[in-house]
């Protein structure tokens, strides 16, 4: 008897240590997706429907995001096999400072039904070091809103990688109106280690008022940004 209870614990085993970053927000569908390696991307409704709990490796990243307190939110998550992926952190870390490199993400407009780059052009104007945090000072350049300055903060610890891009410069629609004001449009991914997995969680929301008849456009707009380019970076790696 004791004999049994031994084997169907260790068969639980890879399930409990795999679960226990999320919570019940995700549904079985979606654990089964991740189960599978596939990239889970949700749209939620407020920063109280995240899918991960709060623990040393996300602590920041949902720091960060609740103090923006988004209008629009949108999660991006993998789960990966440590083992064959233990240059995972160098991996996405490279790609994500390869400022360059965010030229020409492929990005689909679903109100134009068109291709466009995400970004079209992207320059490092300053990088700053500190230890283990690094700042970069960026111009970016986005179809419909023009060269807007931007800045990266990534962070590289024992318990987690984090990167964070948020704009500094206001977003102004066909130069006619501010659809976004400084700070207001934060992307952030975190990896850490859960067991014998790695954990890719990025979340990105702006912050614009949601007014009725400009909302589901808004919403797509940005939100549709947010998860491309964080779609693009988990798939590059």
């Amino acid at each position: 008897m004791k004999k049994n209870i031994i084997i169907l614990a260790a068969l639980f085993l890879p399930l409990v240590a795999f679960a226990d970053p999320f919570n019940s927000k995700l549904t079985s569908s979606q654990r089964a997706k991740l189960e599978n390696g596939e990239v889970l991307i949700k749209n939620i409704s407020s920063m109280k429907q995240v899918s991960v709990n709060k623990s040393k490796a996300t602590e920041k990243i949902l720091k960060t995001m609740n103090n923006l307190d988004p209008s629009f939110v949108a999660e991006v998550i993998q789960v990966r096999p440590y083992e064959g992926n233990e240059d995972l952190i160098n991996k996405i870390n490279e790609t994500l400072l390869k400022i360059e490199d965010y030229v020409g993400i492929p990005y689909f407009s679903e109100r134009q039904q068109k291709w466009y780059e995400l970004y079209s052009s992207a320059q490092i104007n300053k990088i700053t070091e500190d230890g283990a945090k690094k700042t970069v000072d960026c111009m970016l350049e986005m179809s419909l809103f023009g060269k807007f300055k931007s800045q990266i903060n990534v962070e590289d610890t024992e318990d987690y990688y984090y990167y964070e891009l948020k704009n500094i410069d206001k977003l102004v629609y066909h130069e006619k109106f501010t659809a976004v004001k400084p700070k207001k449009m934060v992307s952030c991914i975190t990896v850490f280690r859960d067991g014998d997995n790695w954990v890719l969680y990025a979340i990105g929301g702006v912050d614009v008022p949601k007014i009725w008849f400009l909302k589901d456009r808004v919403e797509t707009s940005f939100m549709n940004r947010i998860k491309t380019f964080c779609n693009f970076i988990f798939e590059k790696i």
